[in-house]
């Protein structure tokens, strides 16, 4: 089986696409395709001694630059490393789809090349954010998204679901919560109120409404968002986590004492930075595209590449699209799917 690596994209790119390409075929026997410029992948495949690998360069002569907008990987660059990767996907000759690159181009390209899951209308991306109980709450959706309605946050709901029981191996039945300013239930805003209800009818594990501090209490295991709210916790648990590891590192350098007792807590230090470090886990899925579609950070480097990798064919083992489709089947009553179905776009 090959994933479809969009070699071109990222701030490293090539170089590091490549390296963790190669470093995926040794330690998985998996294979790569990468897409992009064939002159410069195949230099930089002798290189690092790519050769014999079962790896395959597949030509691009356009790339998707980071500050151009997604339409330009559908419309206009569609030779592009990008565009060509996901239609390797979307003919079978790929199962999976991996990008460091331009994250709208990217999700446009899951959304539209690739294609939507039977059953899911809006793909969705799911981050998962370590808890203080030891393990991960999934927030879904956090940025692919920006305008739904009820129906798109119930797929989230099933989609995140999937994945936190699936993939992550959180619980058998994992909890489900709707993010929301209170948690008494007619708390929220127009969104919340009218989808509270429709996750009730499912045989999801519902309870109820999530704030804002659930995230990170391990009290829920799934909390549903539409993806301007989602992409908002994203962007503030990052810049937080960040600001509070340099303040950390300002008031250590003040004295010796602070010093000693920073070299006493490193061990704890480093196992707290593996827990939050993006590279650790490769990047974050697009959940309910035909083909596994992982996006991982622009900073990706060559272990970011190959742990992204391996968490597409990690979906690809798992079967996650074929527990998807058996649970929209089995965890949405009939009459709540044809109720879906049957609403105006608006609903």
């Amino acid at each position: 089986m090959y994933i479809a690596l969009d070699a071109m994209g990222g701030d490293y790119a090539p170089l590091c696409n490549v390296k963790g390409a190669i470093e995926f075929a040794k330690e998985t026997k998996h294979g790569v395709y990468l897409v992009g410029d064939e002159n410069i992948l195949k230099k930089e495949l002798i290189k690092y001694g790519g050769e014999g690998l079962p790896i395959e360069i597949v030509h691009a002569d356009e790339v998707i630059e980071m500050d151009e907008p997604p339409s330009i990987a559908l419309r206009k660059k569609r030779n592009s490393s990008m565009h060509v990767a996901g239609k390797l996907v979307r003919t079978g000759k790929a199962v999976g789809f991996v990008s460091a690159g331009n994250t709208g181009a990217a999700m446009s390209i899951g959304k539209f090349i690739i294609g939507a899951t039977e059953g899911i209308e809006r793909p969705a991306i799911a981050v998962a954010f370590p808890n203080k109980k030891g393990s991960k709450t999934v927030l879904i959706d956090v940025g692919a998204n920006v305008d739904c309605r009820p129906r798109h946050l119930i797929d989230f709901a099933v989609l995140g679901y999937t994945y936190a029981k699936e993939i992550l191996n959180i619980s058998d039945n994992p909890k489900i919560g709707i993010l929301s300013i209170g948690e008494e239930e007619g708390k929220g805003n127009e969104l919340v109120k009218d989808t509270y209800p429709l996750l009730k009818m499912t045989k999801l594990n519902f309870l109820g409404n999530a704030e804002g501090r659930d995230i990170f209490t391990g009290d829920f295991d799934v909390i549903v968002c539409d993806g301007f709210v989602g992409n908002v916790v994203l962007k503030t648990s990052e810049s937080l986590g960040m600001i509070i590891l340099e303040m950390i590192k300002a008031e250590v350098e003040k004295s010796f004492i602070s010093k000693f007792g920073a070299m006493l807590m490193m061990p704890a230090l480093k196992r707290f930075k593996r827990k939050a470090d993006f590279t650790e886990y490769g990047g974050a899925p697009l959940l309910g595209t035909k083909g596994t579609t992982i996006i991982t950070h622009g900073r990706a480097d060559e272990k970011a590449i190959k742990n992204a990798l391996k968490a597409a064919m990690n979906f690809v083992d798992h079967h996650f699209n074929e527990k998807l489709k058996e649970n929209i089947q089995n965890l949405i009553p009939e009459e709540l799917r044809r109720y879906r179905e049957e609403i105006p776009n608006n609903v």
